[in-house]
């Protein structure tokens, strides 16, 4: 007799990726019981996300239900990062963390104290709360450079804000101009309205990038640029826009601040100057100029990856200045898009406890932890010592550049670290105290857009494993054990949700509910500036004041007064040199999202082991051949991985997909092992994809050789 296998019944949840990516995708998610979840996918119902979601996501129940995942506070027995523990309860966990606190602020200060986050979560509730305790309590405050600082600052560097036009417009476009992003690995979503466009209006796709990802292979035309070298490519399309006959003067004239100015400039900024850089042929340049300036509707997807390195501010404006010249911005589908930051108008007053902020506590530099934490007298601002440190949402010891410094300032006996957390990264192996947190779909949250234009809610859909807390209730807790009072500390996640909505007059939380998400995308005429750029002049800036750029920091670091006062190759880069002849780039691999999901058995068959990719005949001459082990280094480190022949660069450049945890290397050393921490001009910075480096033959491959070579 047959019988019936009775599946769960399941329902469907909504809510939003909550990792740094911008697509923030709209989620649906299988809710098979209380505690468990099934398949996730994109919502249909959004048409940014448009029902696709990349494969990691999709997959999330691999990370929900990790066998390791952390569910019960531990207090570290062992010396630091030997990885033992033993179990602790909550109180006993959140008193020792205050009475910590209290001793450090004893010792030296309030400013001894330095919370230290990150996007791990991108929920604006759980990610920033931690800012009304440093608030409320004086701690050291925190500069975010690690991300997004060089790409604002060449973006609102001419175009005076970090918004663009409505992302949805790609699929008007007769053109889609990818540059320094991968999309087929980070940001799915643009490859999907880039792609319709195509299907739909026979749309071009070009992508400029450093090497042949999955993205440039899409691609109609693929610009394969050395790292650091976009900008000479940017004015040499420019040069032939001008030279052609494919510069809008009307518009030039109407909306731009130095149109003449430029054309004289970069009169000598011709393809076979900017193939002499960017190892870019010259025909290459020329038909992209060209496709340019005969497809005046083109959308520029301007990425994050070409200004992570010291010049990247300079490359962004550089490639913002290219719809400017042809006046593509006149028309649906043309224009450019960074990210769409500057257009939510949040009022994070409660939730930050931004009412309670002393501007004249010291504020240190997120990238430069390493230098911090090892007693750098210019990093501390020439304050007191960091004591004692609760870390939420990141993964420093994994993720910060130059990794030796900072592994050898978080083994410091005298430094007191809590590590609230997922899984037991890099980071928790090094502290002291290590507190379980929920993941995204056990507690509730709001999130904006970065590449698109919505708000929407991700509310709590399971329970949580164990005794996992969320990252507020955790904050809320220390709050109440240091005495801190302020009115955020008292209320609900979703209570603040419903303030953050209202103070920004985006509704209620009730409505957000309902709908799901708010579109927050201004109107044709105001994100395609047709009434001014948001300048006094209302012109957009091909001569940047450098120096003055709207930002959301009044922090400046970095050479500002030498960054190019028009657009132009700056070579402020770390040149390859006799010593260190090939260029490094960390790039972001498809399984990963920093060090996210480098936990799940899927990503980790998928993306197999740490490799370097180097050109073959780079590798000929080294001796080098595919697979083998060798070691990359300069001034800050070592890193001994696998080399992957692949003649998708440019020789003498390598590519690093990234990031491995350290314990997938031989040596436990992982990339940023030798990336730098030195800031970017104007508003600090991390060059992840900006470093010199040698590549030899690693001592045991290299031993291994010589056998085979005496067999034969």
């Amino acid at each position: 007799m047959n019988q019936t296998v009775r599946l769960p019944v399941k329902r469907i949840g909504y809510s939003a990726c909550p990792h740094d990516c911008p697509s923030t995708c709209a989620l649906e998610v299988e809710i098979l019981d209380a505690h468990t979840i099934g398949r996730v996918r994109g919502s249909k119902d959004n048409d940014y996300t448009a029902g696709v979601v990349c494969a990691k996501v999709a997959r999330y129940a691999e990370r929900v239900h990790h066998s390791r995942r952390l569910l019960h506070p531990m207090r570290r027995v062992g010396a630091k990062g030997s990885g033992e523990f033993a179990p602790i309860s909550w109180d006993d966990a959140l008193d020792l963390v205050a009475e910590k606190f209290v001793q450090a602020e004893q010792r030296h200060g309030a400013e001894s104290v330095w919370p230290y986050y990150y996007a791990g979560t991108m929920g604006l509730v759980q990610r920033d709360g931690i800012h009304r305790l440093r608030h409320v309590k004086k701690y050291s405050g925190f500069h975010s450079t690690i991300c997004v600082n060089p790409a604002y600052a060449g973006f609102a560097a001419g175009v005076g804000k970090i918004a663009g036009i409505d992302p949805r417009e790609m699929v008007k476009s007769d053109l889609v101009v990818i540059w320094g992003t991968n999309p087929v690995n980070t940001q799915v979503n643009v490859m999907t309205h880039a792609v319709r466009a195509r299907k739909e209006r026979g749309a071009k796709i070009a992508a400029v990038d450093i090497y042949m990802n999955g993205t440039m292979e899409q691609a109609d035309l693929p610009v394969l640029v050395k790292p650091g070298t976009d900008a000479a490519l940017a004015c040499a399309v420019m040069h032939c826009l001008f030279r052609d006959g494919f510069a809008d003067w009307d518009y030039l004239e109407k909306y731009t601040d130095a149109p003449r100015e430029l054309e004289a400039h970069l009169r000598a900024r011709d393809p076979q100057w900017a193939s002499a850089i960017t190892g870019t042929p010259v025909e290459t340049i020329e038909e992209f100029a060209k496709l340019i300036g005969e497809r005046k509707r083109a959308f520029f997807r301007l990425g994050y990856g070409f200004a992570r390195s010291r010049n990247g501010q300079a490359n962004m404006h550089a490639a913002s200045c290219i719809p400017a010249v042809t006046g593509a911005w006149q028309l649906e589908g043309g224009g450019a898009l960074h990210v769409n930051a500057d257009i939510f108008k949040l009022d994070m007053t409660l939730i930050e406890g931004r009412d309670v902020w002393d501007r004249s506590v010291r504020m240190l530099d997120q990238s430069r932890v390493g230098a911090i934490l090892t007693g750098d007298k210019e990093a501390l601002a020439d304050g007191p010592p960091v004591d004692a440190m609760i870390v939420q949402n990141t993964n420093p010891v994994s993720v910060a550049p130059d990794q030796n410094k900072v592994k050898q300032g978080f083994a410091r006996d005298d430094l007191f670290v809590c590590v609230h957390e997922q899984f037991m990264t890099e980071t928790a192996r090094m502290a002291d105290l290590v507190l379980p947190a929920t993941m995204f779909l056990e507690h509730d949250d709001v999130y904006r857009g970065g590449g698109h234009q919505y708000i929407i809610l991700g509310p709590k859909l399971i329970d949580p494993p164990g005794e996992c807390r969320n990252n507020h209730e955790v904050i809320c807790a220390l709050a109440k054990r240091l005495g801190a009072e302020h009115t955020g500390f008292t209320m609900s996640p979703r209570e603040l949700i419903d303030d953050l909505l209202r103070r920004s007059s985006r509704g209620t939380l009730v409505e957000l509910e309902a709908n799901r998400w708010l579109d927050c995308q201004p109107s044709f005429r105001q994100s395609h500036y047709l009434d001014g750029f948001p300048w006094p002049d209302g012109k957009f800036r091909f001569k940047p004041d450098w120096d003055n750029v709207p930002f959301r920091s009044p922090y400046k670091e970095g050479p500002i007064k030498d960054l190019p006062p028009l657009p132009d190759h700056w070579t402020g880069i770390e040149e390859a040199d006799a010593e260190h002849p090939f260029r490094l780039a960390t790039s972001p691999a498809r399984g990963f999202l920093n060090s996210t999901f480098n936990e799940t058995p899927t990503s980790l068959a998928n993306e197999q082991r740490p490799t370097v990719m180097i050109h073959p005949q780079d590798a000929s001459a080294l001796s080098v051949a595919d697979g083998d082990l060798v070691v990359l280094g300069n001034g800050r480190g070592q890193v001994r991985l696998h080399a992957k022949l692949f003649d998708g660069v440019r020789r003498g450049v390598l590519i690093a997909e990234s990031i491995w945890p350290n314990a997938a290397y031989p040596d436990g050393c992982g990339i940023n092992s030798l990336t730098g921490a030195d800031p970017i001009a104007p508003y600090g910075g991390a060059a992840f994809h900006d470093n010199k480096v040698w590549v030899k033959l690693a001592p045991d491959a290299a031993q291994h050789h010589k056998r085979v070579h005496a067999r034969l």
